[in-house]
């Protein structure tokens, strides 16, 4: 659901009784240090990936074959650390085993690179020209981050975690499209209320002169769950916007895949107006084509109106 939709459910909600949440049935529940306890063992993490190896997302795997794929001789040793991860990490079914949530969790973070590698990548190119300057861009990578600055006044115009297995085999541009859709879902399904991190409920608010930051107003993604943080100029949010995605869309462009830092107003507030304090309302004006869409959103960045100006030059 996109942020539009959920402002235009808004009125609906106030007219009828919020129905109480469910109350999630937990099966299990693992602590910390037993995850990394469960986890600590090579012969464990083998049984995982040969899980992966064997085809265990669209099958399960008998114990003939996984044993005969993870590299140990004794039977009864390598059912011990199986047992282990079975319950928590892996399912045993009648025909043989599979992945629960965690293990493959597990297994993509080994792959990607975020619990096993770290890596760096010079400057390289980076299509764009800076919101500040106008100069050209380049992105480097280091500390498991990507970022994308100007080469003549040195502004960023945007730094994001990136998982290091997200370089392999990718061309500097490759890497670059990649890295805009990875960020810009990032910060959509935290718009629409959903963690990119746990999926538990998020809340979202503006931040008038946000502490660490440049901008005047900020929006700020806070997990109630995990407490996973994110915060983010008002512009990035609207990217999966209906109406924000039409206006862009009669004007032949399509941004699901225009990398989003061609656009000022999604890393920074150049186009950013605060037409209200109390209660803080802020206006957003997205050019296009020689025309604008002005977009009027609320305290929670919800959309809140819309208007189209034609005929304005950029």
């Amino acid at each position: 659901m996109s942020q539009f939709d959920r402002t235009a459910d808004a009125g609906a909600e106030a007219d009828t009784e919020r129905a109480d949440p469910p109350t999630p049935r937990t099966e299990s529940r693992m602590l910390p240090a037993e995850v990394f306890s469960v986890l600590g063992n090579d012969t464990r993490v083998d049984i995982l990936r040969a899980l992966l190896e064997l085809g265990a997302d669209d099958d399960p795997v008998s114990f003939t074959d996984l044993f005969e794929r993870v590299d140990i001789d004794d039977s009864a040793n390598f059912s011990y650390h199986l047992r282990k991860l079975t319950g928590h990490f892996v399912k045993q079914g009648d025909d043989g085993y599979e992945f629960r949530s965690p293990g493959r969790k597990v297994v993509s973070a080994i792959f990607t690179g975020t619990l096993t590698e770290r890596a760096q990548l010079g400057f390289f190119p980076a299509s764009g020209n800076c919101y500040d300057c106008g100069g050209d861009l380049h992105g480097w990578y280091v500390d498991d981050t990507l970022t994308i600055g100007c080469t003549d006044c040195g502004a960023v115009q945007v730094s994001y975690p990136f998982p290091s297995g997200g370089l392999d085999d990718r061309s500097t541009e490759d890497l670059l499209a990649a890295f805009h859709h990875y960020v810009r879902h990032h910060y959509c399904l935290a718009a629409d209320g959903v963690c990119p991190e746990c999926t538990g409920s998020v809340e979202t608010t503006l931040v008038r002169d946000p502490d660490d930051s440049a901008l005047d107003v900020a929006v700020e993604h806070v997990c109630e769950r995990c407490n996973y943080r994110l915060q983010s100029t008002l512009g990035v949010t609207l990217l999966d916007a209906a109406p924000v995605l039409v206006f862009f869309a009669e004007r032949d462009v399509d941004l699901s895949t225009e990398p989003f830092w061609h656009f000022d107003w999604c890393v920074s507030d150049t186009r950013t107006d605060v037409v209200s304090e109390d209660p803080l309302r802020v206006e957003l004006a997205l050019p296009c084509a020689g025309d604008e869409l002005r977009v009027r959103v609320d305290e929670t960045g919800a959309v809140a109106d819309t208007a189209v100006v034609e005929g304005l030059t950029q």
